[in-house]
């Protein structure tokens, strides 16, 4: 799991204009989103995580103990509860839409050799997308 610790920078994505329209993003951010550079920074202190998401337009910062539920307000701004588990050597964030109407999520963070791979599913629509992470230093 220490291997998915650190700074990533985002390099590719794949079908993530899908992915946004599934979940409800409306057109304008959904062309922000794809346009924009985006880094992640993954940190562990005991049982407390932290996940940064930061870019040139939006930042996220989520903080939680694996398997406990709390609330999250998405990029999009879509109100979701959150629970994010470790499976192997995979970080499994899965999203519970609050409005009943809302799209639901699953998140995976994993390694493929040296990329950060995120893989974004759309339950309800069966939408995947992926994005590609390279570690960076700071």
């Amino acid at each position: 799991m220490a291997a998915l610790l650190g700074n990533w920078q985002l390099e590719r994505h794949e079908n993530m204009d899908e992915y946004m329209k599934a979940v409800g993003v409306n057109i304008i951010l959904r062309k922000m989103g794809l346009s924009i550079t985006s880094y992640e920074e993954i940190k562990q202190d005991g049982d407390s995580w932290e996940i940064h998401i930061t870019s040139t337009f939006k930042n996220a910062h989520l903080i939680f103990k694996l398997g406990e539920e709390f609330d999250e307000e998405t990029m999009d701004g879509r109100r979701v509860k959150s629970t994010i588990v470790l499976e192997g050597d995979k970080l499994i964030h899965n999203q519970t839409a609050v409005k009943e109407d809302d799209e639901n999520s699953t998140i995976t963070r994993e390694l493929e050799g040296d990329t950060l791979v995120i893989t974004f599913v759309a339950l309800k629509k069966n939408v995947t997308a992926k994005r590609f992470y390279k570690r960076y230093t700071k």
